[in-house]
Order: C-alpha cells, then structure tokens, then sequence
C-alpha cells in the first residue's frame, strides 16, 4: 500500500470552486493537478475528473461526480483542524460557516479552550479546535 488518501465527491461541478475556497483559507495548501472532462467523456466537459490538492501537506482527492447521487457527505467524516491562536480559529470557522450550517457553535466545551463544527456550503463537514495548553 502506498498512502491513504481522503477523497471527495462533488456534484454540480462545485469540485474545483471547493478546492480555490479550501487553499485560499488554508496556508500552506495548493491545487496540485486537475484533469478535465473533455468533449464526448463521461463528464461535463470542463469538470474536473479526478483532482489532488493538498491542507497543511495534507492530500486530499476530489472530483465532479457525472451521475448524480441520492446521497452527499455527511457530518460522521469531517476534517478536523488543530489551529494556533484564536484569531484563526474564529478566521476560519467564520469563513467555513459562510452559507454553511452550524453544528457546534464556537464555544469552550471543556475538551478545548475553543471548538466549532460546521457543515460548509459545499456539505463538507470540518471541525475546528484550538486546544488547551
């Protein structure tokens, strides 16, 4: 086995508009490679096939399904992020929440000195914590 790699699965061509949104709040994260559906393949012409982008040097998977599915992500995987100071905590549970939904409102739930879960606007659920010292 080479690696273990989180994938995920769009629908409604919203795969590479997730991953700008993820990179551009994320230091230290890039767009990898995306390879497009062309003229005549499976997919929307223009959408990504099958894309590698990556978090803090985490690598994360990613394509534009072409079937559309009964089902979409679900709280029950999420992508839990360790931040450094408060001030990124709230950035980016600000900016995750944005047309999301929230499922932990940022609080101190004794666990962390600060911690929010939130379903972005792309269905991807993360959690946010900044943790005792």
């Amino acid at each position: 086995m080479e690696k273990v790699t989180p994938f995920l699965m769009f629908q409604g061509g919203k795969a590479e508009e997730a991953m700008n949104y993820y990179t551009s709040l994320i230091e230290d994260s890039a767009i990898k490679s995306i390879v497009r559906y062309g003229p005549g393949e499976n997919g929307e012409e223009g959408t990504v096939m099958q894309a590698l982008f990556s978090l803090k040097g985490q690598e994360f998977m990613c394509i534009d399904s072409a079937p559309v599915h009964n089902f979409t992500f679900t709280p029950s995987f999420s992508i839990f992020i360790t931040c450094d100071s408060e001030d990124e905590l709230t950035y980016l549970y600000e900016n995750l929440l944005a047309d999301g939904e929230a499922l932990m409102p940022l609080d101190n739930y004794g666990f962390s000195k600060k911690f929010g879960w939130v379903n972005d606007k792309f269905g991807v659920s993360w959690q946010i914590n900044l943790p005792n010292d």
